[in-house]
């Protein structure tokens, strides 16, 4: 018997008696939460407390991207050939410290450095973290797993601001900093409980290991295994497209997603709050979402990518039509709108590029698409906060929200063209009945 049939024999029929997934999940869930409940607490900080000028606020995801063009295929390298248990649990302690580290920053210009070093130890974990998903549980399981820590992301992006929103009403937002710097370092202990599995050995079929050591792709030289996760994206057909469109999704929503502190303080000028409950309705909205593509077991690509791409569109087109003087009600349920179309498109996306990419390389396939959304994410923001100080945070709103609209229904009205085969995956229904 093979070492992978050996392997495979020995996994457990649910993912969650799969002991290593389950860790990795509550590690994934406490960093998560942090994440987000830090996110809110920077917005609010930087635009109702320090009043910091549109320009100037989009050149936070601007410094957060460099690492990833700079780290990012590196980062992925590193993923499929050394243990990447190891690598998620030395970025969670680093990014413990530089959190800390942010509870005393007094302006900008202190913050923006500390989150470029942040950023780049985050770079070393997404790739990481997906190969090892990839690794520890069944192919017939990855679209269970995925959708799990989809999951998980989207019911962090309820809580997280929701409890930073009411936090900050009694607390400052160094407090709620102070939140992830704890639940990263839960995560890195959680992490540090896996550190003696060899997961390396375990998944890969003969010939395939990334570890040190482990044979013919070990001797190959770094631009060698990057020109190896080029080629296969560019040569597989499904993944070529879904990695494209996703790319122009991301270039026209990261021109206005970090704008959303300006748009809310024209909305709700006296209301802080109202950006909270708003990004906690696009985690609702998202985890409605997911839950019903766990629940079917199956997803279609052009429809899950396509129509998340457009439901994403039309609301940040509807966005750009409230004013001080429209209901507060409306920001909620198009934040809803918009976390029904998320869920359909990272889950869908994600889901693309784990099964659709050859095992033992999936970790460099994440690696370029950090690299690429990091590119983007240099020059969309600022383009994007021009584009606000010369037409105003509303109208930029509804005239990006329509281009993702028209892109959207592109991708579903020529859906057969874009993803031409493998466009329904079925769960087998035992594992469905696990989530129900």
């Amino acid at each position: 018997m093979s070492t992978a049939s050996l392997i495979s024999s020995k996994r457990p029929a649910s993912v969650w008696s799969n002991r290593t997934f389950s860790k990795m999940f509550s590690a994934y869930a406490f960093s998560s939460f942090g994440e987000w409940f830090d996110a809110f607490a920077i917005e609010i900080l930087v635009a109702y407390r320090w009043h910091a000028d549109p320009f100037m606020i989009a050149f936070i995801p601007v410094m957060m991207a460099l690492p990833g063009i700079l780290l990012g295929s590196f980062a992925g390298v590193i993923a499929d050939r050394w243990k990447k248990v190891n690598l998620m649990m030395l970025a969670d302690a680093a990014e413990t410290v530089l959190t800390v580290l942010l509870l005393f920053v007094p302006n900008m210009y202190w913050l923006l450095p500390l989150l470029v070093l942040r950023s780049a130890m985050g770079i070393f974990r997404v790739p990481a973290h997906q190969a090892l998903t990839r690794q520890v549980v069944r192919e017939d399981q990855l679209l269970k797993a995925t959708s799990y820590n989809g999951l998980v992301n989207q019911f962090s992006k309820i809580a997280g601001p929701l409890l930073g929103a009411v936090a900050l009403t009694v607390v400052s937002p160094q407090m709620c900093i102070l939140v992830n710097a704890f639940t990263r370092l839960l995560s890195c202990i959680l992490l540090f409980t896996l550190r003696h599995i060899d997961q390396n050995a375990a998944a890969e079929k003969p010939g395939e290991a990334n570890g040190p050591g482990s044979g013919e792709e070990h001797k190959q030289s770094f631009i060698q295994l990057w020109r190896q996760g080029w080629a296969v994206l560019l040569q597989r057909r499904i993944l070529f497209n879904s990695f494209i469109v996703n790319m122009t999704v991301m270039l026209v929503i990261m021109m206005i997603d970090f704008q959303f502190p300006t748009l809310f303080r024209e909305i709700a000028p006296h209301n802080e709050s109202l950006l909270g409950w708003t990004i906690s309705a696009t985690g609702v909205g998202a985890v409605m979402t997911i839950l019903l593509l766990n629940r079917l077991g199956k997803v279609r690509y052009g429809l899950g990518i396509g129509g998340g791409v457009a439901l994403i569109g039309a609301a940040f087109g509807c966005m750009g039509l409230l004013g001080p003087n429209s209901p507060e009600v409306w920001s909620i349920v198009l934040g809803l709108v918009i976390g029904i179309g998320n869920g359909l498109t990272i889950v869908t996306y994600n889901y693309v590029l784990q099964k659709e990419t050859p095992e033992g390389m999936t970790g460099r396939i994440f690696g370029i698409q950090n690299t690429s959304a990091s590119t983007i994410m240099i020059a969309a923001p600022l383009m994007g906060g021009a584009l606000i100080h010369g037409l105003g945070v509303g109208k930029v709103f509804l005239i990006l929200g329509a281009a993702i609209l028209i892109l959207g229904a592109v991708c579903l009205a020529f859906q057969s063209k874009l993803w031409p085969s493998k466009q329904v995956t079925t769960v087998p229904q035992e594992l469905r009945e696990v989530s129900g």
